[in-house]
């Protein structure tokens, strides 16, 4: 029986190339996974955030329908302002983000003038070397 020699040169190189790749993949998406999961807990805490001034916010305008039942001012509301105008606001505050609500009394009900749910945000170095103004 003739024997045939095997050649593992080639065989090596290609097995070595193949657990290379599959390891560079396995890493990629485990990292990209974690950054998944770390966008998705923010986004949560966002979401939630957000939702907690809609109930505030809604809370504000059940009790100021209740007022105007009531015969009560919508300025004597608690924490309520009035500007010029006759726009009583309200703010409300979750975490980073604000709320403000505007209603506008019309002869028996009011009407929502502002709804408006910011969050303020700073450039992480600052502006630099941008000109002030001056």
């Amino acid at each position: 029986m003739k024997h045939i020699p095997i050649r593992l040169g080639p065989l090596a190189l290609l097995l070595t190339v193949i657990s290379i790749c599959m390891t560079t993949l396995g890493i990629l998406a485990f990292t990209t996974a974690r950054a998944d999961m770390s966008l998705a807990e923010k986004y949560a805490s966002t979401v939630q955030s957000r939702y907690v001034l809609e109930k505030q916010g809604q809370d504000f305008l059940r009790q100021a329908g209740e007022a105007l039942a009531a015969g009560s001012a919508l300025e004597k509301m608690e924490g309520a302002e009035k500007d010029e105008d006759g726009v009583v606001y309200r703010t409300f505050e979750c975490g980073e983000f604000r709320l403000q609500v505007g209603i506008l009394q019309e002869e028996e009900s009011f009407r929502v003038t502002k709804w408006r749910i910011q969050k303020d945000w700073e450039p992480a170095g600052g502006m630099m070397d941008l000109w002030d103004g001056e």
